[in-house]
């Protein structure tokens, strides 16, 4: 389903999905004003499609005693042979590595590290991170606190 393939209701549940995935179908269907079963067969096409792909629960990570939130900034060492697929295969086996994005800018990759409290980030750090050969370098971006963090992507929902 491309973009342009998208009309007024579909973004409607878009928008509404992305706020309460939970909704059942019959209030969305009322949000929307359409009956529950045009609303069904909509969300359904929006999976189908890949738009939807995935429904599941946000955990608030400090509540389960996950109080470290980390962004690292990773400088590959470029000269080792198969340096980023060894980097990255790495990374896919490290639990507290919840993202991972290649980056323009002073590093090669963004790492986004959520751990149990410092020492256990520190462990993280020198046990395993600076273990990893394919790392020329490292930089550590400490959280402090949230200010903003929406669950909504930016776009126009109103399709004008």
């Amino acid at each position: 389903m491309a973009d342009n393939k998208l009309d007024k209701i579909d973004l409607k549940i878009l928008k509404l999905l992305q706020e309460n995935s939970k909704i059942t179908n019959l209030d969305l269907s009322k949000q929307i004003g359409l009956s529950p079963a045009p609303t069904l067969e909509r969300v359904k096409k929006l999976e189908q499609s890949g738009i939807i792909q995935s429904y599941h629960a946000k955990v608030d990570a400090a509540a389960i005693g996950l109080n470290v939130r980390t962004f690292v900034l990773v400088s590959l060492a470029w000269q080792k042979e198969n340096a980023l697929e060894n980097f990255i295969k790495k990374v896919k086996d490290i639990d507290e590595i919840t993202e991972c994005y290649i980056i323009t800018g002073d590093a090669d990759f963004l790492l986004k590290i959520i751990c149990k409290d410092l020492p256990t980030y520190e462990q993280l750090l020198f046990k395993t991170l600076s273990q990893i050969e394919e790392i020329e370098r490292l930089k550590t971006l400490m959280t402090l606190s949230k200010v903003k963090k929406d669950k909504v992507l930016p776009y126009n929902y109103s399709g004008e």
